[in-house]
């Protein structure tokens, strides 16, 4: 095993919402360098244990733990399973997240209060849990969205509460930078998920097709992407990145209309030139 492979050795990780999606493929990919990996899920148990099973096949140690962390009680009974398993943690991955995809007319208080309940408070209690368990330093990081810098149909309670996410990580970065600790967010575009097929079938949506030529990569990320970039946020190579927010969207948050996509001859994008000799 290589070096590089081996960087996560010895590692203690804990991933929220690990059982499906960027969690799992995030799992696999430190597994596969080493890591002991704690995949939190919520309800699919069977999902779990699978993600367990394929890191430990791929050269990992896994634990899963059922905790729900939209609920205070629930991220104090994640953390205490570490606490009494590890006694100690070296990297934080706040990925669980869930949405009500409405305009902002039809949301109620409830959504607003789950919104909060799920995509903010598990971060913050979770980073305080960390980094008390974090005894020579270590990494943390949230997953954000292109919806905390841009407005679109139905993605204002989520999209907003991205947006408090990254400057709690830009406050996190000041204030654990002593500790040792590293604090950092991952913004995904479309990302090839079972999140990303749920919100483009909200009646009334436009179609993702409508969106895909808007994308200078031409194609949505796959969750194996946005992983490779919170592993680097992981990993050794990033000691001195601290406070930022790592943007995986194939350049979709960098354009503007009009659109490259409308545009005809003898504007519009050339085909890709042919190599000479």
């Amino acid at each position: 095993m290589s070096p590089v492979a081996e960087q996560f050795k010895d590692r203690i990780v804990l991933i929220t919402g690990a059982s499906r999606g960027i969690g799992r493929a995030l799992a696999l990919t430190l597994g596969r360098a080493g890591a002991t990996v704690v995949v939190n899920y919520k309800k699919n148990a069977d999902l779990a244990g699978k993600t367990v099973a394929d890191l430990e096949e791929a050269g990992g140690r896994g634990l899963a733990v059922r905790a729900d962390v939209e609920s205070v009680e629930g991220v104090e009974e994640l953390f205490a399973t570490v606490r009494a398993e590890f006694g100690r943690l070296d990297h934080f991955v706040s990925n669980a997240a869930a949405g009500a995809f409405k305009n902002i007319m039809d949301l109620k208080p409830h959504h607003l209060d789950r919104s909060y309940a799920m995509n903010l408070r598990p971060f913050v209690l979770g980073a305080q849990q960390a980094v008390r368990l974090m005894d020579d330093g270590g990494r943390i990081v949230a997953l954000s969205s292109y919806g905390s810098i841009r407005a679109y149909p139905t993605y204002a309670a989520l999209g907003s509460m991205k947006a408090a996410l990254e400057s709690w990580v830009r406050y996190m970065a000041l204030e654990f930078a002593p500790y040792g600790v590293n604090v950092n967010a991952v913004n995904g575009g479309l990302i090839d998920s079972d999140s990303l097929e749920f919100f483009y079938g909200v009646p009334g949506m436009p179609g993702m097709d409508t969106v895909l030529d808007r994308i200078p990569k031409g194609r949505p990320g796959s969750v194996q992407e946005v992983a490779d970039a919170i592993a680097f946020l992981l990993s050794p190579a990033s000691e001195y990145v601290t406070g930022q927010t790592l943007v995986v969207d194939g350049g979709l948050s960098v354009v503007a209309p009009p659109f490259f996509a409308d545009a005809s001859a003898p504007l519009s994008l050339p085909p890709r030139p042919v190599r000479e000799g």
